[in-house]
């Protein structure tokens, strides 16, 4: 004889569906869709390409040591490279440690970068960092990003770039266009700066991971750009996971001339 049916429902939870591809929908799905898109072999194949393309990238801010670096990346916060390079000429020239910033005084470097967005705020924090690096740094940059940030004006972008740039440490700093790449590609998906930094840092080979940052930006800059991508004039057309692309034809794998040499010949 069978027992009695209880009057009390038993509540059975309900497996979630399975997404496409076989995937349960939920907390897997969203780790799943920060992931790159691409495979070991496909990354290594991108930045082989872009070794190839430019050899010895560099970056386009005018500096002349680690300090006139740093200065230069604080000051370019919402502003173009080529603008900030022509308000620091002559400041560079009058300051280039932080004992003869600090001896010019915050008026006289906001002359100096009048031109350049936000210069009263920027030119302020360049004084204030100056005089940290004198008091607590014996006037050198640290190469150590969690101080770095402690200095005034300088986030983890900026402090990226400092040691990467004049320490060679494999740092990524995701600007608007490695963001842009990072995403659109899907390269290394994520909502924030620095979840597309963690996964870039993730997928680049150890290799590649010195030069990755200016090859980056570049790339976004001039070809894969922010409103329309020059898919005609990518090299990695053919690897690109973008819905957006317009062409599966990579463009011819040639080197390209720094950008100096470059204006240069147009002179």
């Amino acid at each position: 004889m069978a027992p009695p049916k209880s009057k009390k429902s038993i509540a059975v939870k309900k497996p979630q569906p399975a997404a496409a591809g076989g995937r349960a929908t939920g907390t897997r799905s969203r780790k799943a869709a920060s992931r790159s898109l691409y495979s070991a072999a496909e990354v290594h194949e991108i930045f082989r390409r872009f070794s190839v393309q430019r050899p010895e990238p560099k970056g386009e801010l005018d500096y002349v040591n680690a300090f006139t670096l740093l200065v230069a990346v604080v000051l370019s916060a919402q502003a173009t490279d080529a603008g900030v390079n022509k308000a620091t000429k002559a400041l560079f020239a009058a300051a280039d440690t932080p004992a003869r910033m600090l001896a010019l005084g915050e008026a006289k470097v906001g002359d100096y970068i009048r031109t350049i967005g936000l210069w009263r705020n920027k030119a302020k924090n360049v004084i204030a960092l100056s005089k940290a690096l004198i008091e607590d740094y014996a006037g050198e940059v640290p190469r150590d990003r969690d101080e770095l940030v402690k200095l005034p004006g300088v986030g983890r972008k900026t402090a990226n770039v400092v040691l990467n740039v004049a320490f060679g440490q494999h740092t990524m700093a995701v600007d608007t266009h490695i963001f842009r790449i990072g995403n659109r590609i899907g390269l290394a998906p994520g909502k924030t700066p620095e979840q597309v930094e963690q996964g870039l840092l993730k997928v680049i080979p150890a290799e590649y991971m010195r030069h990755a940052h200016h090859w980056l930006i570049l790339h976004g800059r001039y070809v894969c750009r922010a409103r329309k991508p020059d898919c005609p004039a990518c090299v990695i057309a053919d690897i690109c996971k973008s819905k957006e692309k317009t062409t599966d034809i990579p463009a011819p794998l040639v080197p390209i001339a720094p950008l100096d040499e470059t204006f240069a010949a147009e002179a």
